[in-house]
């Protein structure tokens, strides 16, 4: 039997490392410099929707296109070494052009459009270099690294912004760079993907983009699974981003604390995801993804609503860390899933129909949540999130799949 390759998972998962070091500063730290420009809660809302609009077409297209990729470095490294870069210049920018909105809106498009050119490309890796049996244990690992790097940027991100506010946009882009150098060094690309020879290759290159072929498969089979899937995946992702969106506001708001020490909260969160990405992975192998997925939903939601009546720091940190627990075990097993459905003949249309639904999320959840905070109070912000999660939780009840998947 052969060993599971640990130390190029790792590798690998630098690249998600470097993407979940500047999402976590960009979500917390760019909130209340927005606000304090006097922008509404539905405005912050729908300018930390750009990255996700540009993801709903860029991504798959980038996916696509990177499938097609001949380099003498690979298919997908040209695409780190393009967008990193992009993406790094511009977040820097950002904290130095806050006091205009014309200028810190094209800062943050301009990050949008660098983190999209090599974000799927990065996630890819997945399918590129790890056999089917295999991807689960390496999710968690790369998961894991992401959670790394959330809790890094999270914990160090704070500190830093109160020693001055460019610091973590600064420190955060070079340690993208870094990461994402490792990669492109030490990360060998196979000539081919592990499940497809050359001629399968070819017949898969001349084809139209499987996208909307996919996603229209999945519509339309008798077997609705997959359309539940995607559906759950799209409510899960609805109810986290819009907390995550608008933590940092109800902090200051209702808790009565800054920016940077509701940053650091957040720790909390992605620290209990770090320590239970790989054991999410060994329970969904002994017990199946979808019982994994579901048992992580209630969890969400019972935590959500507990959230809405807790007023004390203290407890919301301890809450937001069993949160985190439950959150691995939706997140480090939605993928895989998502493949096992639509199996291996095209990783690249599947993984976009994943970002597709998750984007097509965080789009509609900060929104929807900046008009819910608007219209009643930020406190509300729990409760629609726990309905988002709920209404997840529904959708998984109507999957039906083989085994114990």
């Amino acid at each position: 039997m052969q060993r599971f390759p640990y130390g190029k998972t790792f590798m690998v998962g630098f690249g998600f490392f470097g993407i979940s070091v500047i999402w976590p500063l960009f979500n917390s730290l760019i909130p209340p410099m927005l606000e304090d420009l006097g922008l509404s809660a539905v405005v912050i809302g729908f300018i930390l929707t750009w990255d996700n609009i540009l993801n709903m077409f860029l991504q798959p297209w980038v996916g696509e296109r990177s499938d097609r990729t001949r380099t003498r470095l690979g298919r997908r490294k040209p695409w780190l070494i393009l967008g990193a870069p992009i993406a790094a210049v511009f977040f820097i920018i950002v904290p130095f052009v806050r006091s205009n909105v014309l200028w810190i809106a094209l800062a943050i498009l301009g990050t949008n459009v660098g983190m999209a050119l090599f974000r799927s490309p990065t996630i890819a890796y997945l399918g590129d270099l790890f056999r089917p049996e295999d991807r689960s244990k390496a999710n968690g690992v790369i998961n894991l690294m992401g959670g790394l790097g959330g809790a890094v940027a999270l914990f160090g991100g704070g500190a830093l912004y109160r020693l001055g506010v460019p610091l973590p946009f600064i420190v955060g882009s070079a340690v993208l760079l870094a990461a994402v150098l490792l990669v492109v060094v030490a990360v060998k690309e196979p000539p081919l993907p592990l499940e497809q020879d050359s001629t399968k290759l070819t017949a898969v290159e001349n084809k139209k983009p499987g996208l909307w072929l996919t996603l229209k498969e999945l519509f339309t089979n008798s077997d609705r699974s997959g359309m539940y899937l995607l559906l759950a995946i799209f409510s899960w992702f609805i109810g986290w981003n819009a907390m995550e969106a608008f933590f940092t506001i109800y902090a200051r708001n209702v808790l009565g604390i800054d920016e940077g020490t509701g940053t650091q909260m957040l720790t909390a969160f992605a620290a209990a995801l770090i320590l239970f990405a790989i054991p999410s992975g060994i329970i969904a192998t002994r017990f199946g993804r979808k019982p994994t997925i579901i048992t992580g939903l209630v969890g969400m939601t019972v935590g959500l609503l507990v959230g809405f009546f807790i007023s004390q720091q203290i407890v919301l940190l301890i809450l937001l860390a069993g949160m985190g627990v439950f959150w691995a075990l939706i997140n480090i097993n939605s993928l895989p899933m998502v493949y096992d459905l639509g199996g291996g003949e095209n990783i690249g249309a599947l993984t976009g129909l994943y970002y597709f639904a998750s984007s097509a999320a965080a789009i509609t959840g900060p929104i929807v949540g900046g008009v819910v905070i608007d219209l009643i109070n930020h406190r509300s912000l729990f409760l629609f999130s726990a309905a988002a999660m709920l209404l997840a939780m529904v959708c998984m009840s109507r999957i039906h799949l083989a085994g114990k998947q």
